[in-house]
């Protein structure tokens, strides 16, 4: 079977990060309506079982990034060509925008749309940031990139990964790792404070962890 083009490829990887926004931060917005009612361990499977289930639906197609940090680590380790991230990055752009705006215009703004802040001094959220993508992207150039691994229980390994660290960083931090993810709901609710963070955090984390697993396996990428 032939690969998908690019437009392809970059349309579905901005229809999962348009998934994963909508019911990552709209389970988010739903607590904040009703009075807590999804939970902090509710929020935090949504977002897993979001990455998981469009994994299994898109991973075939595109990679399943959804997240720019993801993309970029994949470059730096050479498992996803350069030139293809720049449209990567701003189809998952666009796609949380509109899933940002699609959960205002059906749900409201409550919760700021459940956009990332700092509960901690941003010393101690952006290590937070850099090492729960750090063990994201640890686990998932295990099973993207190494024949080794159980790469069709992906979804389950990446899903899992997010909901775990969500359960420990979302206090702290929102459990970003992804500047995307971050940046959607900010830009639609106004919020400009910390979001730097949430950009250079997770791009270092990722590389590292992409880097730190190349290591540790001596793999080259497939």
């Amino acid at each position: 079977m032939s690969t998908p083009s690019l437009f392809r490829r970059a349309l579905a990887d901005a229809i999962g990060t348009f998934a994963l926004v909508f019911v990552g931060c709209g389970a988010v917005v739903v607590d904040g309506l009703h009075d807590g009612v999804v939970g902090h361990f509710g929020i935090s499977a949504a977002f897993g079982l979001v990455v998981g289930a469009m994994i299994f639906a898109t991973g075939h197609l595109s990679g399943a990034h959804f997240n720019p940090a993801v993309t970029v680590a994949f470059a730096v380790i050479g498992a996803f060509p350069w030139r293809d991230v720049p449209a990567y990055i701003g189809a998952q752009t666009v796609a949380a925008i509109a899933a940002a705006l699609a959960v205002a215009g059906l749900a409201g703004t409550s919760a700021q749309l459940g956009a990332t802040l700092p509960g901690v001094p941003w010393p101690q959220a952006f290590a937070i940031e850099v090492l729960l993508t750090f063990f994201l992207m640890f686990v998932i150039a295990a099973v993207a990139t190494d024949a080794r691994a159980h790469g069709s229980q992906a979804g389950i390994a990446i899903g899992g990964t997010v909901a775990m660290c969500a359960l420990m960083g979302g206090p702290l931090t929102g459990a970003s790792m992804n500047p995307a993810r971050s940046l959607g709901p900010a830009l639609v609710a106004g919020v400009a404070e910390g979001q730097w963070l949430y950009v250079v955090a997770p791009v270092i984390g990722a590389a590292l962890g992409a880097l730190a697993y190349r290591f540790v396996a001596e793999t080259t990428p497939s």
